[in-house]
């Protein structure tokens, strides 16, 4: 996993809708994970929280399609990192999106029990919560890329 790049953006660039939502549906994770829905907070949620908030962080990594679990996972624990280091600056409400759903166990107990062992830990994903990512950034499907998103201030 390497970053490509970082972008501070404006927050009232991002667009939030239902079809982030719905196209989860279609995903064999949909109701699977703490960070997919229907257990994140709704659209309109993310519309309400996004009022609060002036700018986040937009983040493209390049990974390594032949280990994506383990790439994914480090992207995550990237975000994760510099979510803390936000808030170490005094930023205490900034919160890291995924790409996609948690992955943070090599076994999820969640599925099996409904409980996750790093509730801490998991955030909602970024199209789980409605958030338009196209709305942000040109997306290639071409590219071996994952982006995160950091809500700062």
């Amino acid at each position: 996993m390497e970053v490509v790049w970082e972008r501070e953006i404006n927050v009232k660039e991002i667009v939030v809708s239902p079809r982030p939502v719905w196209k989860c549906r279609g995903c064999p994770m949909y109701g699977r994970r703490p960070s997919c829905p229907p257990h994140v907070p709704s659209w309109d949620e993310t519309r309400e929280l996004l009022k609060h908030y002036r700018k986040a962080l937009l983040v493209k990594f390049k990974i390594d399609t032949e280990k994506f679990e383990e790439e994914k996972r480090n992207v995550l624990l990237w975000l994760l990192r510099k979510e803390h280091e936000y808030f170490r600056e005094g930023f205490y409400y900034a919160l890291a999106l995924f790409p996609g759903n948690c992955n943070l166990c090599d076994k999820c107990t969640f599925e099996a029990t409904g409980v996750c062992k790093m509730p801490d830990k998991v955030r909602p994903s970024i199209d789980a919560v409605g958030i338009e990512l196209s709305s942000i950034v040109s997306l290639n499907f071409d590219e071996p890329v994952l982006y995160g998103l950091i809500l700062i201030s």
